[in-house]
C-alpha cells in the first residue's frame, strides 16, 4: 500500500475547514477544493461584499486568475507543477453568466497542458466566491 502524505502550501489560502491543501497517494496528488481567497486575509480578489458578508458584485475573471494562482502554489509547494495536472473539476455558481469568461481564461492557462475537465454549476460555495477548482495531478517520477 502506498504511503499517504499530507501536503500544505505556505502561499495558498488557509483551508476553511479540517482538510489539507493536498494529499499524495503514490504518484498522484489530490487537491482539496481551491478558491480565489488570499492567504492571511479574508479578502477575495474580485469580490465586493456588503456588511452582512453577502456578494454585492464580483469579477469572474479576477476570481479565475486568483484560483489558478492558488492551484499553482499548492502544486509547486507539494512538489508537482501546472503541467502535471491530469483532471480538473470546476464548480461555478453562475454557469449562464460566467462560463464564457471562465472558459476563455481556462484556455489561456491550459493551452499547453489539456487535462480532463468537468464543469458543474452549484448553488453556493462555503465562502462568498463564484468559482472553485478540484484538481488531480501527477507527482514524482
Amino acid at each position: 500500500m502506498d504511503e499517504i502524505e499530507i501536503r500544505n502550501s505556505s502561499r495558498a489560502p488557509e483551508p476553511v475547514g479540517l482538510y489539507p491543501h493536498a494529499r499524495r497517494v503514490g504518484n498522484l496528488l489530490f487537491l482539496s477544493g481551491v478558491g480565489p481567497r488570499e492567504r492571511g486575509t479574508k479578502k477575495i480578489p474580485g469580490v465586493e461584499l456588503n456588511d452582512a458578508g453577502e456578494i454585492v458584485s464580483y469579477d469572474i475573471e479576477t476570481q479565475c486568475r486568483s484560483v489558478f494562482q492558488n492551484v499553482r502554489y499548492i502544486l509547486e509547494d507539494a512538489g508537482s507543477s501546472w503541467d502535471k495536472i491530469v483532471d480538473v473539476t470546476v464548480f461555478l455558481t453562475n454557469m449562464k453568466d460566467d462560463f464564457a469568461a471562465y472558459n476563455r481564461i481556462y484556455a489561456e492557462h491550459f493551452a499547453e497542458n489539456q487535462p480532463c475537465r468537468t464543469t458543474v454549476e452549484i448553488s453556493s460555495l462555503p465562502t462568498p466566491i463564484a468559482i472553485e477548482l478540484k484538481v488531480i495531478a501527477t507527482i514524482g517520477d
